[in-house]
């Protein structure tokens, strides 16, 4: 006997019962997915970025691609998982019509209908364009990406883990995104209230925040063994953020005031370990001074000292910064590939000693008794740069425009990477150049488009740039750190419009501190004196000749990088005077132009 049943089922099933024969015959049917919705593509300079509402079916699966270029029909191009909903597609500086669709695809790889056809193409964009473009994408990790419950940043794109100090720069992100447009006024402001909110009540030993917190309680998550209670660095980069954030929004006089009483509760003073001459880093109420790290320069660490003295409520004497912050072989004058440094470690080691207590605090046009910050990160800057283009190691990448050794993740874990044998392993990590732009920001620029427009198939994604890459090793990082990310669009906004800067030092504790310390004013700092002397020199980066403009008879001598002189006191007379380079080999030069009173030091830069 035979019995034909109808079910929905998806293939032919046999089965026996009793003797009985039945066939269950496929009458195929299934509720068909939905279409993905809101669906965008932008172009950019040389990158498409197409974006879609996700879909919640229980049975989704994940995503199709389509996509047709000149030369093709529209056909598959890529899967994504359900838990996408955009893709960056790199195609180049290419003047080319992109189309797209998208689909969304169930457990039975059924599709759902086409979104409609996107069609866009590249078009280069300039580099004031190029840096909100960058500025934009960085921000979103400090936005997009913050923790649902406390507002505050992530470590890093794998964890629920924040970080006070990559949070602190975080902060100052919020600024930057209202400024450039991002975000709305009210949209930040709430950010900053409930954000606030959060670290008013969250674990504080002494007033001061652990380095890691579970950003959903506002509990110590222990950053070692022996480190589960307060850092006081990383909350200096938190107080540095927040006291810029308070002026921003000073006409908000109920977030000013919070803002105010988080300040004045952090007891630097306790920090001193029992009434000593500098501050140490940690403390816990289980192991107490274990660790037992005190704070001494020269590192990213500046910060720490000026706002310890510059506290209403819980100050430390000024001499800390003498005897404390720069007592333990601060000055250690020497002179690197041509760059004078007057503090600070061998060959200054990594970028983000001149970053991270930068970007609230504005070095221009002051000095202390030990140096000029601004000329000080300026010359640290040229030594990293000049550093990767000799190139000791013989590294694949570095060059002109591929540097920058920082702290970062690398093939092999995690390391501060430094411009001497044992801190180089080919890593070069895009915060280090890009940080660095109100130091050298042709430099710094033409780094950043160089790291986008020709390695961002490999390192540009939906953050930015990611945190590191090692072509030596043929690695390229998936991943984005808070710490690397903040500085990249907090100085940025300093070299564009010294947002942070103005904001940081509108506070009258600061100059108060700055006072007490001994900072006096030196106008050698300030960046249009740099830029506009009555010297110009041009192009440069040059190729067969430079052309030097003078208002005023001198004389010029050219050395490479090793101090090796190629022009001795050439006489220059006023206006114009082209010199042949077209010998000169591929690399760095150091130009200076002399006069009775004065020798300007210039790099240049021959590229081909």
């Amino acid at each position: 006997m035979y019995q034909k049943l109808y079910v929905l089922i998806t293939k032919t099933q046999v089965i026996i019962i009793t003797g009985f024969l039945f066939i269950l015959s496929i009458h195929y049917t299934y509720s068909q997915i939905s279409t993905p919705t809101n669906f965008k593509a932008i172009s950019y300079d040389s990158h498409i970025e197409l974006t879609w509402s996700p879909n919640y079916e229980p049975d989704l699966s994940g995503y199709k691609i389509y996509k047709a270029t000149p030369s093709s029909e529209m056909q598959y191009y890529r899967y994504l998982s359900k838990l996408s909903n955009s893709y960056i597609d790199f195609v180049g500086r290419v003047d080319s019509v992109f189309s797209y669709q998208i689909v969304a695809v169930d457990k039975n790889n059924n599709e759902s209908v086409p979104t409609q056809v996107k069609a866009v193409n590249c078009s280069e964009m300039t580099d004031e364009e190029l840096l909100t473009m960058v500025q934009e994408y960085t921000f979103r990790y400090f936005w997009d990406f913050a923790h649902p419950v406390s507002g505050l940043a992530r470590e890093r794109n794998t964890t629920s883990i924040v970080t006070i100090g990559g949070s602190g720069f975080g902060v100052m992100a919020i600024l930057v995104g209202i400024e450039r447009g991002f975000i709305s006024y009210e949209e930040g402001n709430s950010r900053m209230h409930k954000i606030v909110d959060f670290l008013t009540k969250a674990d504080r030993f002494h007033g001061v925040w652990p380095h890691w917190m579970n950003g959903a309680t506002g509990k110590v998550v222990p950053f070692s063994t022996f480190d589960n209670g307060g850092d006081l660095v990383e909350t200096a980069f938190m107080v540095q953020g927040l006291l810029t954030a308070r002026q921003f929004f000073q006409s908000d006089t109920e977030l000013y005031d919070k803002i105010t009483s988080l300040w004045e509760g952090v007891e630097w003073d306790w920090y001193r370990q029992n009434n000593q001459n500098k501050l140490f880093w940690h403390w816990s109420p289980e192991y107490g001074w274990k660790i037992n790290m005190p704070i001494t320069g020269f590192n990213e660490a500046q910060i720490i000292y000026i706002l310890a003295i510059a506290s209403p409520t819980h100050g430390v004497p000024a001499y800390l910064y003498h005897q404390g912050w720069a007592g333990n072989n601060y000055e250690n004058p020497g002179t690197f590939f041509g760059h004078r440094l007057e503090v600070g470690t061998y060959r200054g080691g990594p970028l983000f000693f001149s970053h991270y207590s930068y970007l609230g605090f504005d070095p221009r046009n002051k000095k202390d008794k030990y140096t000029n910050y601004f000329i000080r990160n300026t010359n640290h800057t040229y030594i990293n740069h000049d550093y990767c283009v000799e190139n000791p190691k013989n590294y694949e990448g570095y060059d002109v425009f591929e540097w920058g050794l920082t702290a970062s993740d690398d093939p092999f874990g995690y390391l501060a990477h430094a411009p001497v044998s044992n801190r180089d392993n080919g890593t070069i990590s895009p915060t280090a150049a890009i940080s660095s732009m109100p130091y050298t920001p042709y430099l710094s620029i033409e780094t950043m488009k160089h790291f986008y427009r020709d390695l961002g198939d490999k390192i540009w994604g939906k953050y930015g740039f990611t945190d590191a890459f090692n072509k030596h090793e043929n690695w390229y990082a998936t991943s984005y750190l808070a710490i690397d990310q903040g500085p990249i669009i907090g100085m940025i906004e300093n070299y564009r419009t010294q947002l942070l800067w103005t904001n940081f030092m509108k506070n009258p504790e600061i100059n108060t501190a700055l006072d007490k310390i001994g900072f006096t004013a030196d106008t050698t700092t300030n960046i249009r004196y740099i830029q506009e002397n009555d010297i110009q020199i041009y192009p440069n980066p040059f190729r067969n000749k430079i052309l030097i403009k003078t208002n005023t008879d001198k004389e010029v001598s050219i050395f490479d990088i090793k101090g090796k002189s190629i022009i001795t006191k050439k006489k220059l007379t006023k206006g114009d005077t082209f010199l042949d380079t077209s010998t000169y080999k591929k690399g760095i030069y150091i130009i200076h132009i002399a006069d009775s009173k004065n020798t300007i030091i210039k790099k240049l830069i021959k590229i081909d």
